[in-house]
C-alpha cells in the first residue's frame, strides 16, 4: 500500500497510490537494514543536509560563540539527529504494518523527510488507522522526550539548545503529519474513518484527497501571510512553497487513484482481449500488415507462428511503427517481434483488481490472455488505461 512521508514524516506512500501503469520508484542509495526493513537514501537528502548544517551551524555560532568549524560540526550533528528522528517515524509505520501482515518494501530518506513503501493494502480500516497514526505517535514521543531532556539539562548550554531544537522539530512533525488530508498521515487516518463508516475505501480516498487539497491551499496561505509579515525569510518561504506543492500533488494523486480504483470492477479481460492474427515466421512486415488489413483484422495483435502454426512471438506495435514504410517489404516480422516465452499471462476469467495486481507485479505494454494452456489473445496496457481513465489518451 502506499505509505508515509515525513517532513520528517509527511505521509505514507504505498504501492496502491500508483496507477497500474506507473513506473516503480527508484528508492535511492541502499544504506542497509534496520530491524529487517531496507533503508535507502535519496540524493535530494544531501541538499537538506547541506542547508541544515549551514543554517543551524550559523545559529549556534551566534548563540554559543563557537568557531565556524565547530559550529558547522554541531550543525551536521543536528542533521544526523533529524535523520534518526525521521527514520524512527517511518519505522513506526513499517513495523506496525508488518505487525498486521502487510509487507514493507523499504524506507527512503529524502529532501522533505522520508517515506515508507509497503507491499500491499491494509486489509481493513482498523489496520489503515493503526499504521497511519504510528509515525506521528513516534514523533510525538521523541519530541516529549526531548522536552524532558531540555528541562533536565543546564540552561543555555549547547546540549540544551540541541534538545530544544529536537523537541520543536519532532513535535512539529507530529502535529503537521496529523493534519487530516492526503498524503499526510492524518489523511490516511481520515480515509480509514470514512472507509469504516461507508464501507467504501475509494470514497475514503476521495474525501481525504480533496481534504488534502484544502490543507495544501491553507498551508500556502499561511506561508504567504508569514512572509509578507516578515515572519519567515525568503529561503523559509521557498521551502514552505515546496511543501505546499508537494501536498497538492500528493492529494491530486490520491484523487486520481480513487477515481481509477472505483473502475476496477470494469476490468474484464474477456472484453478487452484483442485477437491475434498470426503469420508464418519470416513474413515481410508489409505483407503481414497487408494480410491483416485484407482479412479485416488490422486492429488485432500481429503474431508470428512457427512451421507448425504455433504462436511463438508478437509484433511490438511501437517497433513496427518505427520502421519506414519503404523498408517494411524488406523487414521480417521476426525482427520487430517479442517472443511470448517471456510475456506475463492473465487468465481470461480473472477480473477487476486481480488483473491490476498482475499488471503491477509484471510491468509491460502487452499481456497474453490465456484459457488454460491456450493463448486466446492479447491485453494491451493502453486498452486497460482507457477503461480506468476514459478521457486519458495513452501513447
Amino acid at each position: 500500500m502506499p505509505t508515509g512521508r515525513s517532513i520528517g514524516g509527511m505521509a505514507d506512500r504505498r504501492t496502491s497510490d500508483r496507477g497500474p501503469a506507473d513506473a516503480p520508484r527508484r528508492p535511492g542509495i541502499p544504506l542497509g537494514r534496520v530491524l529487517g526493513v531496507p533503508v535507502f537514501l535519496h540524493a535530494s537528502w544531501l541538499l537538506l543536509a547541506v542547508l541544515v548544517t549551514i543554517g543551524y551551524g550559523q545559529l549556534v555560532q551566534r548563540t554559543q560563540q563557537l568557531a565556524p568549524q565547530a559550529a558547522y560540526a554541531v550543525g551536521f550533528l543536528f542533521v544526523i539527529c533529524l535523520v534518526v528522528s525521521v527514520l524512527l517515524h517511518e519505522l513506526g509505520h513499517a513495523l506496525t504494518a508488518r505487525r498486521f501482515g502487510v509487507g514493507v518494501k523499504g524506507i527512503t530518506l529524502e529532501l522533505l523527510g522520508g517515506y515508507t513503501e509497503m507491499d500491499g493494502e491494509a486489509p481493513r480500516p482498523g489496520v489503515e488507522l493503526a499504521v497511519s497514526i504510528a509515525g506521528p505517535i513516534v514523533s510525538l514521543v521523541l519530541g516529549l522526550a526531548a522536552v524532558g531532556g531540555a528541562f533536565a539539562l543546564p540552561s543555555g548550554t549547547l546540549v540544551q539548545e540541541l534538545a530544544v531544537q529536537l523537541a520543536v522539530s519532532n513535535i512539529l512533525v507530529a502535529v503537521f503529519n496529523a493534519l487530516p488530508g492526503l498524503p499526510l498521515d492524518g489523511g490516511r487516518a481520515l480515509r480509514a474513518g470514512v472507509w469504516a463508516l461507508s464501507r467504501d475505501k475509494h470514497l475514503g480516498t476521495l474525501v481525504a484527497g480533496w481534504t488534502g487539497r484544502v490543507v495544501a491551499v491553507a498551508f500556502l496561505a499561511v506561508a504567504t501571510l508569514l512572509y509578507t509579515a516578515g515572519g519567515v525569510q525568503p529561503f523559509g518561504f521557498l521551502f514552505m512553497l515546496l511543501v505546499a506543492f508537494t501536498l497538492w500533488r500528493g492529494a491530486s494523486s490520491a484523487i486520481r487513484l480513487a477515481k481509477i480504483s472505483s473502475r476496477f470492477p470494469l476490468v474484464d479481460p474477456s472484453r478487452l482481449v484483442r485477437g491475434v492474427f498470426a503469420v508464418p515466421t519470416g513474413t515481410p512486415l508489409a505483407e503481414a500488415q497487408r494480410r491483416a488489413a485484407e482479412a479485416g483484422r488490422a486492429q488485432e495483435a500481429l503474431g508470428v507462428a512457427d512451421s507448425s502454426g504455433r504462436l511463438v512471438a508478437l509484433v511490438k506495435p511501437e517497433a513496427a511503427a518505427a520502421v519506414p514504410a519503404d523498408r517494411r517489404p524488406w523487414i521480417a516480422v521476426d525482427s520487430v517481434a517479442q517472443t511470448i516465452a517471456g510475456m506475463s499471462a492473465i487468465p481470461v476469467d480473472l477480473r477487476g483488481e486481480a488483473v491490476i495486481n498482475v499488471v503491477r507485479a509484471n510491468p509491460g505494454s502487452e499481456y497474453l490472455v490465456t484459457s488454460g494452456d491456450d493463448v486466446i489473445g492479447v491485453l494491451r496496457l493502453s486498452d486497460l488505461a482507457q477503461v480506468l481513465e476514459p478521457r486519458t489518451r495513452t501513447r
